[in-house]
């Protein structure tokens, strides 16, 4: 009985690596010609995509969103401040993006990450024009205290679609956000009010009991990767590196566009490329949801 000839498919898997090391376009533009991705997804599909709420419990709202490798870990802290006299019915929302060396090979330490700024930015603009958090919500007493919502995102390990995963992770921090219970003391100051002073208001209760905050219009994202006549969903750090054009489409939970960002790249964006993806999009919305909304019955649960 013959054995199998192991010396002839190691060599096998090593021109294949090496051609893959030497000419990744070529090596990827054959698995494009047959409709599918060197890890074996068509070109349409999103990678597996997890969602842990409540991940940090020192946080008043956390969660953890992995897309394929890459992971984000989103935090909320609240502090109580004084309203600014142009909004003194509204509070605050800060969003900060955190790319720490651990992440990926190309963050050095000592050195900023180039992308960081940019997906800080990205995000703040797209949860601010989405209207998701209504800022009047979070106004404790009018033109004296409101609540400062410190957002802040970590990502963990850098595999492609940063932003896809930052804003994932924010969508679900918000969701299992816990408003704490305050009231007005002697002074007439607002403050917590801890479970140490069992619950118990020093005078006039200003929120009687933790409380969620309500999310309207929920947005979501998907990048996609354009390359000649092909439209690759939630690209790989690779597949980034190697094919430069992308755009990134965000539709709410009623697939109403939000934004579309494309940052560049030798690929010009044409309308039949910017309907297709806008259309992967939509089927990627619909997934989000219903990671997001199980995500949340299983903390009920809990």
């Amino acid at each position: 009985m013959g054995l199998p000839d192991t010396s002839r498919d190691l060599s096998s898997e090593v021109e294949v690596d090496a051609f893959r090391r030497l000419f990744p376009l070529r090596f990827y533009e054959r698995h494009l010609s047959e409709s599918i991705r060197p890890d074996g997804r068509p070109l349409g599909r999103a990678r597996d995509t997890t969602i842990a709420l409540g991940a940090v419990a020192s946080a008043d709202g956390s969660g953890l969103a992995k897309i394929g490798s890459t992971t984000m870990l989103a935090a909320i802290k609240m502090e109580v401040m004084t309203p600014s006299m142009e909004s003194p019915d509204e509070g605050c929302l800060a969003i900060d993006f955190h790319m720490p060396p651990i992440c990926s090979p190309i963050v050095r330490p000592g050195r900023p990450a180039e992308a960081a700024p940019v997906v800080s930015k990205q995000l703040s603009d797209t949860i601010s024009s989405s209207g998701m958090v209504d800022l009047k919500e979070l106004s404790l007493v009018s033109g004296k205290a409101a609540w400062m919502v410190y957002l802040d995102i970590y990502c963990l390990d850098a595999d492609g679609a940063l932003f896809d995963a930052a804003l994932l992770s924010a969508v679900a921090a918000l969701s299992y956000l816990q408003i704490p219970a305050v009231s007005l003391n002697e002074d007439g100051r607002v403050v917590v009010v801890s479970e140490e002073d069992g619950g118990k208001p020093e005078k006039e209760p200003v929120n009687r009991e933790n409380r969620k905050l309500t999310l309207k219009s929920i947005p979501f994202s998907l990048t996609c990767i354009l390359h000649k006549n092909y439209i690759l969903a939630d690209p790989t750090a690779e597949e980034e590196s190697i094919m430069e054009t992308l755009v990134t489409v965000v539709l709410d939970s009623s697939s109403q566009l939000i934004s579309l960002y494309k940052p560049g790249g030798p690929v010009l964006a044409n309308t039949s490329a910017i309907q297709d993806s806008i259309a992967l999009t939509r089927q990627r919305v619909r997934e989000l949801q219903k990671i997001l909304d199980e995500a949340n019955s299983g903390m009920e649960v809990d």
